[in-house]
């Protein structure tokens, strides 16, 4: 029987792909007797009807001589049109083409189609080093952004442009224009990044804690894009350079992939950090829409953290419990164009005046039968609208880890408890965004932690990143915690929130940068701190962003344990067996911390069980307890 697996979206535009895994009616391979790898096929999400006017394709060159393929789609009518510019590493540059009507690509059609019907010229680009493009990949490094900046005066000065340039889309196409941005090139007027990855250290080692389970299926999708997306439109039109250097690209990505990023750095050396596009976000000039995905199963929550660098009165935050796809939901894009109206073609239509600089959709759920209906479904139940939400507007609630196992307002000392390391963990939600609980592993008592809280007296929106303070021992020399925040509600089921995660022996902080809700890690090779046997030391575990509403007489629980998937992320944890110790004395006070959003009322009913996309419940593993 097939097995099937739901390949990563990761960095795409959120198409769901499928990756057929072996089965008993390959045949096998006649030299090595293993079932032979299946090509990467895409599924049929049904043919698309041309929208646009005219389509125009070709390549231009980089100040530093690198050939860009490039596609445009342009809008009925004469004259020139503003641009709507997308960057990606998929089939950007190769939009309009066959496999793009057979709904085979990385790109929203859907969002295209929005976008030219609005009067927009629809223009894809692929980075250096993919699709038919030349030079070499470096992902999120400076060149993405000197080229992408390059890309934004290209499109200005066509003769169907007229000069007005905006950037949109998310995951790869989200870090390209950040780093277009900070190239300031005269033209951009605004942009729309969505779900971006603006440091890879957040993908490959959250933490510090190695997660090579987003590498090979970023690889896959990456690579399929190319031998079939782009080759298949290449071959339609007879672009036999392009073939020739899809066939080029594919084989220096076999030594110039993140597999190789991963294995020759695995921490932050100054290599690692030329990837990190936070570190010159205060040089984005231009307005800035921006979508995040609290439980974003592919990159984690952390990339908002760029937003503390932007001018915040060009700054316009979207956020929403969910899925990587987020960014395509159909409410979504209708503000985006709403954004773009505004700013690229300079309409005075109220934007400013009816959309609040901090949008937080709460309790989000979604339906649809197929992919696309999928994507394009999410809305939220209810909205917390805030402008610039400032440091007096958040309350920091602290709870202290007790004896008992309990969860209290003040510290109530005890005898140390411990866990079995490293175990197995508790998946939560998968690549592909499904959202479920994984079962617990059968000696889950001795290999977890949980703190629980006592019934909460108000409602408490909870909102950004949290941190767990805590004192720990362990014997092995190093460890890897696993934070995981839950809702326990009165009808005995417990909800997700939110993770975060820590190796221990990356616990120095940057005091420089940290705050009481945000630690902020050195994470360098030679201030690493490994451990001694039965010293305690403090660890400071960021838990990613989220936006929650407990209800009153819910409790809150945070339970410690082994780093377990959670969608995409599979760790690799540090694997010494030992028992580690969670401190919680009049001497060493364990907490969490979480920022509490003032004047926030919500529904009072809870939504019902399982329909908050990537926020499962279970009933209490610890009821019978």
């Amino acid at each position: 029987m097939k097995r099937v697996y739901a390949t990563l979206l990761a960095l795409s535009a959120a198409c769901l792909l499928l990756m057929p895994a072996h089965s008993k009616d390959v045949k096998p391979d006649p030299e090595t007797g293993l079932p032979t790898s299946r090509p990467f096929e895409f599924p049929e999400l049904g043919a698309v009807t041309p929208f646009w006017d005219r389509r125009l394709m070709g390549y231009f060159t980089t100040v530093d001589g690198v050939r860009l393929r490039y596609s445009v789609l342009l809008p009925k009518g004469q004259g020139r049109f503003p641009v709507v510019l997308s960057i990606n590493g998929y089939d950007a540059g190769s939009i309009g083409g066959g496999a793009y009507l057979k709904n085979k690509t990385a790109m929203s059609v859907d969002f295209d189609k929005r976008l030219v019907e609005a009067g927009y010229a629809v223009m894809g680009v692929n980075t250096a080093g993919t699709g038919c493009s030349d030079g070499t990949l470096e992902y999120t490094r400076p060149q993405l952004g000197r080229h992408g900046a390059e890309a934004v005066e290209f499109a200005a000065a066509q003769a169907w442009s007229d000069g007005k340039v905006g950037m949109v889309n998310a995951s790869y196409g989200g870090s390209s224009q950040l780093a277009a941005a900070q190239f300031q090139p005269p033209h951009l007027r605004a942009i729309v990044p969505g779900v971006p990855l603006v440091d890879y250290r957040d993908a490959l080692m959250p933490g510090g804690v190695p997660q090579p389970g987003f590498i090979t299926p970023f690889r896959g999708v990456l690579r399929g894009y190319w031998s079939n997306v782009v080759a298949q439109t290449a071959r339609e039109e007879g672009d036999a350079h392009c073939l020739r250097q899809v066939e080029k690209n594919l084989v220096a990505e076999e030594t110039n992939s993140i597999m190789n990023l991963y294995v020759s750095h695995p921490l932050r050396d100054d290599y690692m950090n030329s990837f990190d596009l936070s570190r010159n976000a205060d040089r984005i000039r231009v307005p800035v829409l921006s979508f995040e995905s609290f439980q974003d199963q592919a990159i984690t929550a952390r990339g908002g953290h760029y937003h503390s660098k932007l001018d915040p009165t060009k700054l316009w935050r979207f956020q929403s419990n969910g899925r990587h796809d987020m960014y395509f939901a159909e409410a979504f894009q209708i503000t985006a164009v709403r954004f773009l109206d505004r700013f690229v073609k300079g309409r005075d239509n109220g934007f400013e005046r009816d959309t609040s600089r901090t949008t937080v959709w709460m309790e989000t759920s979604g339906t649809g039968s197929g992919p696309l209906e999928r994507r394009a479904s999410p809305k939220p139940r209810w909205v917390v609208q805030r402008d610039t939400v400032k440091d007096e507007d958040l309350a920091v609630r602290e709870f202290h880890l007790g004896a008992g196992n309990v969860l209290a307002d003040s510290a109530t000392p005890g005898a140390a408890d411990a866990f079995d390391y490293p175990g197995a963990g508790v998946a939560v939600n998968d690549v592909a965004g499904n959202s479920f609980w994984g079962p617990l592993p059968g000696d889950w008592k001795t290999t977890s932690l949980a703190y629980t809280s006592a019934p909460l007296s108000q409602d408490m929106m909870v909102w950004g990143p949290g941190s767990a303070d805590l004192w720990v021992a362990a014997n092995g020399g190093d460890a890897d915690l696993q934070i995981t925040v839950t809702e326990l509600r009165p009808d005995g089921l417990e909800t997700y929130v939110q993770r975060g995660w820590l190796r221990l022996s990356n616990r120095l902080l940057d005091t420089a940068r940290s705050t009481p809700l945000l630690p902020v890690h050195l994470e360098r090779p030679d201030q690493l701190l490994p451990l001694l046997p039965g010293r305690p030391v403090f660890a400071r575990v960021e838990i990613n962003k989220m936006g929650h509403y407990f209800r009153k007489d819910s409790r809150l629980r945070v339970w410690i344990d082994t780093p377990a998937q959670s969608g995409g992320l599979v760790f690799d944890t540090y694997t010494q067996k030992q028992r580690v110790h969670v401190l919680h004395s009049a001497k060493y006070d364990s907490l969490v911390r979480f920022g509490v959003l003032k004047d926030v009322k919500g529904p009072e009913s809870q939504p019902e069980c399982g329909s908050v996309l990537l926020q499962p419940c279970r009933p209490d593993p610890l009821a019978a307890n």
